[in-house]
């Protein structure tokens, strides 16, 4: 087999890069190591930019998201109970929208026409470093070679597009949290119109949601917490605690539908390209979820991927690739440092001490009191940086 691009991992990186060069007419094709309903069940972010709803619209998968996602023109914070809503529409002109990354996902996979090989066994890249790059897989027993001229990874930060380059030639950043965040998912109406931010002695609380039945929350917890700890009564107990008066008493509690446990860290793998291949969303970077990043960040790379590769082999033109990894390193970086604020502002840190808390507390205090510190959060929040 031959096709222009060899796309590894169908996950909503993955889809969107193959939605991009399909409309483009370049003839690229998907890996994907699991089945289609695995990559659907799982359960991640919600919250979309203004770059990510626009990118949607343009490649034809905005349909179902403007019709039932919903717009949030702003967001709340709380520090020990006391309150503070930042206006993102008012403050710098721009909305997110609530619509999970599994039905984006849903959504890409029902428009493509293309070809998309799931469960795709041992995937090893090869030769990407010169100008005949190839790809061998296993399918129900049979070895596959597919011939190509450029490698995307959006495989994830476990994938094999990362692990394939050669130590030397890549630079990992990396922090590691000492603590995670515990989720629950439940059919009942959220807690609240607009996601809620939580800071307590107790740790860290997040009231989000799917839609107008079905809430998303979260609590801060130890980094060596076992999930069969957490019956669902303890965890409603727990949030409540965390949570102003007003919010906790709206909680509608009921069975979990799904509850999980994530760790959280911060990392940046550099460069990003590597002759034929190139690297794109949790491949390439990790960002802790309190800033609503993962997913956008995803989206904006295979934009600017989509693009280059589009420009390299439609009109014959290397600047695009030539400049890919630079251009998206500076994004990442922003929001990675926009993502570690927010971590830090509103977790609870085992070495932090009261010091560390009433620090966190005059953050929050300037915040409050500065209209200028709010625009910066909203421009972060909503990806206008």
């Amino acid at each position: 087999m031959r096709h222009q691009v060899v796309i590894i991992g169908a996950g909503p990186a993955g889809l969107m890069l193959g939605r991009l060069l399909e409309i483009a007419g370049v003839d690229a094709v998907i890996l994907e190591q699991r089945s289609p309903e695995y990559v659907l069940g799982r359960i991640r972010a919600g919250v979309l930019e203004q770059g990510s709803v626009d990118l949607l619209r343009r490649v034809g998968a905005g349909g179902r998201m403007d019709s039932e996602g919903h717009l949030h023109a702003g967001a709340s914070f709380e520090f020990d109970g006391d309150a503070l809503r930042i206006d993102f529409a008012e403050l710098v002109g721009r909305q997110v929208m609530v619509y999970g990354q599994t039905e984006v996902t849903r959504d890409l996979m029902a428009l493509r026409c293309a070809p998309t090989i799931y469960g795709a066994e041992d995937v090893a890249l090869h030769d990407f470093g010169g100008a005949a790059p190839y790809v061998t897989y296993r399918k129900d027993g049979v070895e596959q070679r597919i011939d190509c001229d450029f490698i995307a990874g959006c495989d994830g930060f476990h994938g094999v597009s990362r692990a394939s380059v050669p130590a030397g030639a890549i630079t990992e950043f990396q922090r590691v949290y000492p603590f995670g965040w515990l989720g629950v998912l439940v059919d009942q109406p959220p807690a609240a119109d607009e996601l809620v931010y939580a800071h307590h002695a107790r740790g860290f609380a997040l009231c989000s949601q799917r839609s107008p039945s079905r809430s998303r929350y979260y609590v801060q917890v130890g980094a060596d917490e076992k999930l069969a700890d957490w019956s669902d009564d303890r965890f409603w107990d727990e949030l409540r605690a965390r949570l102003s008066p007003k919010v906790a008493a709206a909680v509608q509690t009921g069975a979990a539908i799904e509850k999980s446990i994530a760790p959280l860290r911060s990392f940046v793998a550099e460069p990003l390209r590597f002759g034929r291949l190139f690297l794109a969303g949790d491949a390439a970077h990790i960002v802790p979820p309190t800033g609503a990043k993962g997913l956008n960040l995803a989206m904006s790379d295979v934009e600017m991927l989509g693009d280059a590769l589009i420009e390299a082999l439609v009109e014959r033109s290397d600047a695009g690739i030539d400049a890919y990894s630079a251009r998206v390193l500076r994004r990442i970086w922003k929001a990675e440092r926009f993502s570690w604020w927010m971590t830090n502002l509103l977790h609870v840190f085992p070495d932090g001490g009261d010091f560390g808390r009433r620090i966190q507390r005059a953050e929050f205090d300037y915040l409050a009191g500065s209209r200028a510190a709010q625009q910066s959060l909203a421009e972060n929040y909503t990806g206008a940086f």
